[in-house]
């Protein structure tokens, strides 16, 4: 098993600390002022958490997984299609180190073909006139036996497309490089710049959805690119919908 290494994960302008195990990487970064970035990289999280909640299955040695914290002058009102930005720029970062299959499924899933490589949490809180943004990703390196049978899903790992198979500080450094820029750059301009982007990277580009939404009800339809705050927007049978929470439960060509 590669080790993690503070002194071998590069991110310039950001301090970065590597622990063998914690309960959850975002959850410790939260817990402080975030004056300055931070970078905190984890072996092992034993309450690593998924949106609304889930769990993120990684035993250690299997994962790359950190959180990058950081002061924004954004207000957290104006933070919505944060997790978009995280996910374009993981997608990136993934692309570059080899992984040419690498797609986003809306919002932040990231996906190798049907199969889930890895996803983004982003928690903000406010901070005086600004916020602060906590981003944690979560990317399989290894494959963990068993787990696509125990979540009844398909799961991919980096191992499956690289080789050689880059060391998780490798990994992370180069997730966290393109995520610290992203974000500076959603700092300045917001979130318009990265809208077209999306399309190029979203695995479901065009397709017709299924989306649970965050209520239980169930919505049908086309996709059609994002609404000015990162929601996905649905071309169904009664007009153009804007989702802002809910979850892709199946895709197939339109």
């Amino acid at each position: 098993m590669d080790r993690l290494n503070a002194g071998a994960i590069r991110v310039p302008g950001a301090d970065v600390r590597v622990v063998g195990r914690c309960a959850s990487t975002n959850s410790v970064l939260l817990g402080e002022r975030l004056d300055r970035p931070v970078l905190l990289a984890a072996d092992e999280q034993t309450g690593g958490r998924g949106r609304r909640g889930r769990r993120w299955h990684s035993p250690a040695g299997c994962g790359a997984l950190f959180s990058l914290g950081l002061p924004l002058e954004r207000p957290a009102r104006e933070l919505g299609g944060l997790s978009i930005v995280a996910g374009l720029a993981a997608v990136r970062a993934l692309r570059a180190l080899g992984a040419a299959g690498a797609a986003l499924k809306w919002p932040n899933d990231l996906m190798l073909g049907d199969a889930k490589l890895g996803g983004i949490l982003v928690e903000t809180r406010a901070r005086g006139a600004g916020s602060a943004a906590v981003v944690g990703i979560g990317v399989n390196h290894r494959k963990v036996p068993g787990l696509a049978a125990r979540l009844r899903r398909g799961v991919a790992a980096l191992e499956d497309q690289l080789r050689p198979l880059p060391e998780r500080n490798a990994v992370i450094g180069a997730l966290a490089r393109e995520l610290f820029a992203a974000l500076r750059a959603f700092d300045a301009e917001g979130f318009g710049r990265f809208r077209d982007d999306w399309e190029a990277l979203h695995a479901h580009a065009g397709q017709r959805l299924r989306v649970r939404l965050a209520d239980g009800r169930r919505l049908a339809g086309i996709a059609a690119g994002l609404a000015d705050d990162g929601a996905l927007q649905l071309r169904t049978r009664h007009g153009l919908r804007i989702v802002r929470s809910g979850s892709v439960t199946r895709a197939r060509p339109a």
